[in-house]
């Protein structure tokens, strides 16, 4: 049926990444009616080089991916490229994100859709405390399916370290029209009334469609799920040196339901005085639309991301851009706070890519009999 789990190397091995999946490689490239396009983006908070794009704050995002969307691009995925969790100071290149962009290639046969572009929104949102829980993440969770019920698609969100620039200079408060439950992050008033720490914020990104744009070939109604994430770790210290996951078997049961992984939430923290555990707990988000999509496969990459000077050198890019030609698509992308140096005095740092792909009728067929 599946490709078997191995165990993961040793954080000091060579080898470019580990590719997990529900099917074996003949299967994997399988070409279907659908193809993928993408375009990977690289911006930085901390000033401008000819490969990366400042932003003064990610709330520009729209305005600097507008001209891809024009094309028939949505963001399907946003991360920072290295985490500094755990260690006394920030790294090199902490200020930098990359943003995956993706579209349906076009067919001269295919139907031209009219008026089907999304927008691209983003909302800040401020958390308590001085790190996520999980009763934090789960009052998230609550709130982004209070806004899909207003139409909007939840896109992913990323955690905005202390001192980064905020949209318009300000904290966003909730859109009056979604009432927060109990223990959602709150607006401004709360943030000035003390116990939600200002600088801990939660950059959440949504796709919404103006009146009488929303596309007519796919539904809107979406709801989103929690997921369990449980990892093995090793660590230097305090540090996050390496890391072991069942990810075929995580996500298995909400695939089969036809569920899209669309964002991970991991509790990288350990409180001060507390012992240093052996295993880290997260949460994935799940989307389900209606009506129920088929069942969907799945490909589990773990890839080594270098970066030279303070340029991308290797990452996941190459093997995208192949799966894209079989009709894979990326849903999420899980940094990891696992980063090295390479033989040549590179930062390298461990990423985990989800994509996914509808179940061919042949293949079940296959694995039937």
């Amino acid at each position: 049926m599946g490709c078997g789990l191995r165990k993961l190397e040793e954080p000091e091995d060579s080898s470019p990444g580990k590719i997990y999946s529900t099917l074996r490689r003949p299967q994997v490239e399988t070409k279907t009616d659908t193809v993928y396009e993408y375009v990977l983006l690289d911006f930085s908070l901390e000033g401008s080089r000819p490969t990366v794009q400042f932003l003064s704050s990610l709330c520009e995002l729209p305005q600097a991916l507008q001209p891809y969307y024009t094309q028939g691009y949505v963001l399907a995925a946003l991360h920072p490229i290295i985490l500094s969790v755990g260690r006394t100071r920030a790294l090199p290149c902490s200020l930098l994100y990359r943003a995956v962009l993706t579209r349906q290639r076009p067919s001269k046969h295919a139907l031209t859709r009219v008026h089907s572009a999304p927008l691209l929104r983003v909302e800040e949102w401020p958390l308590p405390g001085e790190s996520l829980t999980s009763d934090t993440v789960r009052a998230l969770i609550d709130r982004v399916n209070c806004n899909a019920r207003g139409g909007v698609r939840f896109v992913g969100s990323v955690l905005q370290q202390a001192g980064g620039a905020r949209c318009n200079g300000r904290v966003a408060s909730p859109r009056r029209s979604c009432r927060s439950p109990p223990h959602t992050p709150p607006g401004d008033r709360d943030v000035e009334d003390g116990g939600y720490s200002p600088d801990l914020r939660l950059l959440v990104l949504f796709h919404t469609w103006a009146p009488g744009c929303a596309p007519l070939m796919e539904p809107l109604a979406s709801c989103y799920h929690q997921g369990a994430l449980s990892m093995r770790v090793s660590r230097k210290g305090h540090v996050v040196s390496g890391l072991e996951a069942d990810w075929l078997e995580l996500t298995a049961a909400y695939y089969r339901k036809g569920w899209s992984l669309v964002d991970s939430f991991v509790y990288w923290d350990t409180p001060k005085g507390d012992p240093v555990p052996r295993s880290l707990e997260g949460l994935f988000v799940y989307e389900e639309r209606s009506p129920a999509p088929p069942a969907n496969d799945t490909i589990v990459v773990e890839q080594w991301t270098v970066i030279e000077g303070s340029d991308v050198k290797t990452d996941y890019g190459p093997l995208l851009h192949t799966l894209a030609e079989f009709g894979w698509l990326l849903t999420c992308v899980l940094p990891t706070p696992i980063i090295r140096h390479d033989s040549e005095g590179n930062l390298a740092t461990k990423q985990v890519v989800f994509l996914q792909r509808p179940v061919k009728s042949s293949l079940i067929r296959h694995n039937s009999q």
